[in-house]
């Protein structure tokens, strides 16, 4: 027997597949759920984390013409969709910063016409910091009611008793044109008490707020991220922000049974990302050899094995070993052995008849077969939402069709 290896290493790199079809089909799915219950409301793609993972620098060309709003954590990542809509001529979408801003920051993105929400009082040590900037116009903002996540936001009471007169006082640099809040616990129930709760309190909290300050109406409501757009139809409100279902995976296998209960049927979310590696080497290894750190496999019999150049240090976690699986031609083949920090060696005695490079799929399909996200965080004793977020900025992301 002998071994082959791929070439050179540029060529062996594994590399994340973003189907650009999966993720139109997932809109148009999220869309026509709207306009089944309630008619048409404002759709928004949640892009924090690298876009769950996906790649930002991907997918914000993808996603960008399909939706109405695009949501971000960090306001660098915000303004690449000015960068992206100048460059390439698009038209320009609203644009709002989930998470915490600056007063330097607060300027820029008042200049680009991108939206940030008020969820603390630091933002009074802005104010002064806006006037200066002498803007144009003022920067647009979405106070965040906490209705029980314990996170950002001012609950009601805070709001009646005066916690935000400070908007009242800068209307010159601060507009109020929306307000959102977030849910705690939509995911993990096929029972909507605790949600239905905070909709009682964030209805509360537009009424505080309405009384206590000058706000824009009609003022844009939203608090639906996935799980509570599929399955609370009282929760759309006027936009939606979806996140982990807009790249085909469900929240939870909760709301994947909640759906089928609201709604009578399960919708189809196609997964956006596969993730392959083509080897390294194939090659034989005697029966009694060990495999990898440790010495944690042995092979009970002679045994064709493949390298794949992937390892935890590209988000392939180390708790999976001796539990994963990945395809090769329509085969599943077990992870032997440890996974490594650049490195795993799978068992492909029965999925391959020679030595010849060979291309694996980590998460996706093949022939027959499919290895969903959700298995990978099974054997990972964690949750598809952080599979997919630590998966390493510097893998190779391809869009395909």
């Amino acid at each position: 027997m002998h071994e082959v290896t791929a070439g050179a290493s540029g060529k062996v790199a594994s590399r994340l597949e973003l189907s650009a079809g999966a993720l139109a089909a997932n809109v148009a799915t999220l869309r026509k759920l709207s306009a089944d219950t309630g008619g048409p409301r404002a759709l928004g793609a949640v892009l924090k984390g690298n876009a769950y993972g996906h790649g930002l620098t991907q997918m914000l060309p993808l996603v960008h013409p399909l939706v109405d709003v695009l949501y971000f954590i960090t306001p660098g990542d915000a303004l690449m969709v000015r960068a992206l809509e100048q460059a390439r001529g698009l038209e320009r979408k609203q644009v709002l910063v989930l998470g915490a801003t600056d007063a330097e920051e607060a300027v820029a993105l008042a200049r680009a016409g991108v939206e940030v929400v008020v969820g603390d009082g630091s933002w009074r040590e802005t104010v002064e910091e806006l006037r200066r900037a002498k803007l144009e116009h003022p920067l647009r903002v979405h106070v965040h009611v906490d209705t029980g996540l314990g996170r950002e936001g001012f609950t009601p009471g805070q709001i009646a008793g005066g916690e935000l007169d400070f908007l009242r006082e800068a209307s010159d640099v601060l507009r109020v044109v929306g307000a959102l809040s977030h849910f705690a616990n939509t995911e993990d129930v096929t029972e909507q008490t605790y949600a239905e709760s905070q909709l009682d309190i964030f209805e509360g909290g537009l009424m505080a707020l309405r009384a206590s300050v000058p706000v824009q109406e009609p003022l844009q409501r939203h608090m639906a991220a996935s799980a509570a757009t599929l399955v609370l139809p009282r929760a759309r409100f006027d936009a939606q922000r979806v996140g982990i279902s807009l790249y085909g995976l469900w929240p939870s296998s909760e709301t994947r049974l909640s759906a089928r209960l609201v709604l009578g049927r399960v919708p189809e979310l196609r997964p956006v990302l596969s993730w392959r590696c083509p080897s390294q080497v194939v090659k034989w290894l005697p029966a009694g050899s060990y495999v990898g750190y440790g010495c944690t496999y042995r092979c009970p019999e002679a045994t064709r094995v493949a390298v794949l150049p992937v390892g935890y240090f590209d988000g392939y976690a180390r708790l999976m070993s001796g539990k994963a699986h990945v395809l090769v031609n329509g085969r599943r083949c077990p992870v032997l052995g440890r996974v490594m920090m650049n490195h795993i060696i799978v068992d492909v005695t029965r999925a391959t008849h020679d030595e010849r490079p060979l291309t694996a799929t980590l998460i996706g399909k093949d022939g027959d077969e499919h290895l969903h996200v959700e298995n990978l965080a099974d054997w990972a004793q964690t949750i598809h939402y952080e599979m997919t977020t630590r998966l390493g900025a510097h893998l190779r992301r391809v869009v395909v069709p």
